[in-house]
């Protein structure tokens, strides 16, 4: 991935779609890193069904935007289902999992950035 900081404005970063490559997260799901600076960043996760998210903590609040499918999510005590068009909150800290009950495609914020996302981008560029 090439984010590009865009000539004479320091405070935008301009990502294109071209210049992301996905990569297995998972087994059947698919993470591509796009654009994202210290305090935001921005995650399209690709779900094929019966795929799982598993189980996991991080201290970053994380708002999530189902582009396209059918998910079951875990989160904390609570579990509910989500479709096309549907959004939520996670709070940092709080355990989560998600299991796609269909084809599905998710668009996760993260603020700050996830710098472990960061380094997982770099290594697969290495």
């Amino acid at each position: 991935m090439t984010a590009q900081t865009a000539p004479g404005s320091p405070g935008l970063v301009v990502v294109r779609t071209a210049d992301v490559t996905g990569r297995e997260a998972f087994p059947n799901l698919t993470r591509r890193v796009l654009a994202y600076n210290d305090k935001l960043m921005a995650v399209e996760h690709t779900m094929g069904k019966d795929s799982v998210f598993p189980a996991h903590t991080h201290p970053h609040e994380q708002l999530a935007y189902l582009i396209s499918g059918h998910i079951r999510v875990r989160c904390g005590d609570q579990t509910f289902e989500a479709v096309t068009g549907d959004s939520f909150v996670v709070r940092g800290g709080v355990e989560h999992q998600v299991v796609a009950l269909e084809d599905s495609v998710a668009l996760d914020l993260f603020t700050p950035c996830r710098e472990d996302f960061v380094a997982w981008v770099n290594e697969a560029s290495a």
